[in-house]
């Protein structure tokens, strides 16, 4: 729907705030669940009301090992164009980092695959192009229903001071707006957000003299929405999902087993006591002026802490009874972190070391993370055109029309997601080098970034026409020979 006046700028804005707050509990959820805050799940009401307060603040989190491990393997390297465009690839590469969208990204992709996606604002000023990486629980687009590629408007909010802000992006206009800021909110930072229930309405335009910010609305210079969701994992029908949404709840079984496991251990390291030919002591009840009139029975609850037990009958007897058994336990607590292992693809060695890695050669080691690796390249594959788009819309942002085409056809890089020892990249390297693979290209998958890779290019230019340089390498290989290596003596 077109966006051309107040009305319709409002009502955009209120329809686009509506799913944004909508999704943001699984986003807090699933960020708690990634830093360790995870409440005590599955336990019986009365296991709960003996022993939830004690274990309150324990969690055994494999959910940050299971995003940790996708996260670090993603590094956007730059951008590649055809032979006649390596100079504006620089450019562009340059624009990335002038943004600090090396750091940015790191970050970015990290909460993407956590709270299922997270969106880039591109902007200018004058300077040249800016960048900033966004939360999920702060910005939403909308897109055409008939062509989902095409941004119909985009919106950022965040709160400051006493009031919440917002802006929303259309392809012709910007529009700010404001309102009183609600009191319920979320964050353990600055970055402060409101909760579900704060509502959609009250908006109304934000002109700030002060700032300059004085105009409302404003052109858009660049033609297009500025905003770009880069989602995880999407699917045709449905929404983007997190990478630990199916751990949560193996995690939670994982916390209640620890816990069970505890409580197995402190009644298992602590002396039990039998009393015989008595029943349970009672407890003498007094009324408002301290005298005596009446009497209880001892909580069976306290009972039970006490590791005492009553036997009412002279005529009973007791036998022993055997320590608690804590193997089970950890057996269980074992093959639920491989289910955690298989079910997002995460190599063993990034959890449980004696998990399936009994007497494993390198070569298996390397063949346990085939999954992983995969998983990691089809996270390249649906990210790339929105990658490729940001570079897009800084081209835009530099005023530079011919640039964003170009730019919209480019290829992004990424490091290989592949992790080898130097020794295996090197015999690799040296094997393709000997198939005629330029050196450029061997760079490249050295895992060297454009700027690097520009250097060392330089340098090897520079040793080639330097004549002590190659008096020294021709004195090297004398030397090699001589000695006999690299051949017989």
């Amino acid at each position: 729907m077109a966006v051309r006046t107040m009305e319709d700028a409002v009502a955009t804005v209120n329809r686009l705030y509506e799913r944004l707050i909508a999704r943001r509990p699984d986003s807090i959820k699933f960020e708690d669940y990634y830093e360790g805050r995870q409440k005590l799940r599955f336990a019986t009401k009365e296991w709960r009301n003996a022993h939830a307060n004690r274990y309150a603040g324990f969690a055994d989190n494999w959910c940050r090992p299971v995003a940790d491990a996708e996260g670090e393997r993603l590094d956007i390297t730059g951008v590649r164009l055809g032979r006649d465009y390596e100079d504006l690839a620089r450019t562009a590469w340059d624009w990335w980092r002038a943004a600090d969208m090396e750091a940015q990204s790191s970050q970015g992709l990290l909460s993407t695959l956590i709270t299922t996606r997270s969106h880039v604002l591109v902007w200018g000023d004058d300077e040249g192009p800016t960048a900033t990486w966004e939360h999920s629980s702060f910005c939403e687009v909308e897109v055409d229903p008939e062509n989902r590629r095409r941004r119909t408007a985009g919106l950022k909010t965040w709160l400051e001071d006493d009031r919440e802000c917002a802006t929303l992006y259309t392809p012709e206009w910007v529009f700010k707006f404001q309102r009183r800021r609600q009191t319920d909110v979320v964050g353990r930072s600055q970055f402060m957000i409101l909760r579900r229930d704060a509502g959609v309405g009250g908006w109304e335009p934000r002109e700030t003299a002060e700032t300059g910010d004085d105009r409302w609305p404003i052109a858009n210079p660049l033609g297009v929405v500025p905003l770009v969701e880069i989602p995880n994992r999407p699917l045709l029908m449905s929404e983007p999902v997190s990478e630990i949404a199916g751990v949560v709840s193996m995690q939670d079984a994982i916390n209640l087993l620890w816990a069970y496991l505890f409580v197995a251990a402190d009644y298992a390291s602590m002396e039990a006591r039998v009393v015989t030919g008595q029943g349970a002591p009672r407890i003498p009840v007094l009324d408002k002026d301290g005298k005596v009139v009446g009497s209880r029975t001892i909580n069976i609850e306290d009972l039970r802490e006490r590791r005492t037990l009553y036997l009412e009958n002279p005529q009973a007897k007791i036998d022993a009874w055997a320590p608690a058994k804590l193997d089970p336990f950890l057996e269980v607590i074992r093959e639920a972190v491989g289910h955690v292992a298989s079910q997002t693809r995460t190599p063993p060695t990034y959890l449980v070391s004696q998990v399936g890695l009994s007497n494993v050669n390198a070569e298996g080691l390397k063949a346990s993370e085939i999954g992983l690796v995969r998983k990691v390249r089809e996270f390249q594959t649906t990210a790339a055109p929105q990658i490729r788009e940001v570079f897009r819309l800084m081209a835009l942002a530099a005023g530079d029309e011919a640039a964003a085409k170009v730019l919209r056809g480019g290829t992004v890089t990424w490091a290989n997601p592949e992790i080898r020892s130097e020794a295996q990249l090197t015999d690799a390297l040296q094997k393709k080098a000997s198939m005629g693979y330029p050196l450029e290209y061997l760079l490249e998958l050295d895992g060297l970034d454009q700027v690097d890779i520009d250097r060392v290019m330089s340098m090897r230019d520079t040793e080639a026409v330097d004549p002590q340089l190659i008096a020294a390498a021709r004195g090297m290989e004398g030397d090699a020979n001589a000695t006999g290596v690299g051949g017989d003596s």
